[in-house]
């Protein structure tokens, strides 16, 4: 029987990299088809605003759910973007108004180490005392000329040494194996299966 989950999130993108990573294993219902009221994310850390955003997802619905709160952490400012990193051009902020706010922000700085974060939480129930919690870092920096088509938010400005290539220049396939996201979603799917017993 294929598990039918609530997906704590309104972002197209997030969405599509979710049933992506786990489309085959489970059935993933976006919180904005279920008419549920998005929760107040006012926690002081990824894991919080996750935990906020699956148990009101559960709250009102009655399913299980999946959160995740991710962002962007950049060494020089102590972390920033981070859980605000939707909203670091202030509320309503498109990506391009967020972009253009952390490379002014990073103007004179010339150390731009940063990493992606990820807390993935899974919750049985809106009272879940032990919930599944799956965090993931991806490390880069950040460069000032745009790269790539794909991906959404920083990813044209993240760039991965390693690959010589920023976020958005990747495929797909090669981003969900990689990312902050992907790395929690693989231990989710590891756990998943032993912690709820649904696969």
């Amino acid at each position: 029987m294929t598990l039918k989950i609530v997906v704590a999130t309104g972002n197209a993108g997030k969405l599509a990299e979710f049933s992506q990573l786990l489309g085959e294993r489970f059935s993933l219902i976006s919180q904005r088809d279920l008419q549920v009221e998005e929760a107040e994310e006012n926690g002081l850390s990824f894991v919080e605003n996750a935990l906020i955003k699956a148990r009101n997802a559960a709250l009102q619905t009655g399913l299980p759910a999946l959160a995740d709160d991710s962002g962007l952490c950049v060494d020089a400012l102590g972390g920033a973007p981070g859980i605000y990193s939707a909203r670091y051009a202030g509320a309503g902020a498109k990506d391009a108004d967020n972009n253009a706010k952390l490379l002014r922000d990073l103007a004179d700085i010339r150390q731009r180490k940063a990493h992606f974060h990820c807390a993935l939480v899974f919750v049985r129930h809106p009272e879940d005392p032990a919930p599944i919690i799956c965090e993931g870092r991806w490390l880069g920096e950040v460069v000032d000329t745009p790269r790539g088509e794909n991906g959404f938010g920083y990813d044209p400005h993240f760039f991965i040494p390693a690959l010589n290539k920023c976020a958005a220049e990747l495929p797909p396939e090669q981003k969900n194996r990689l990312s902050h996201r992907g790395l929690a979603v693989s231990q989710l799917v590891k756990r998943l299966p032993t912690e709820f017993g649904g696969s």
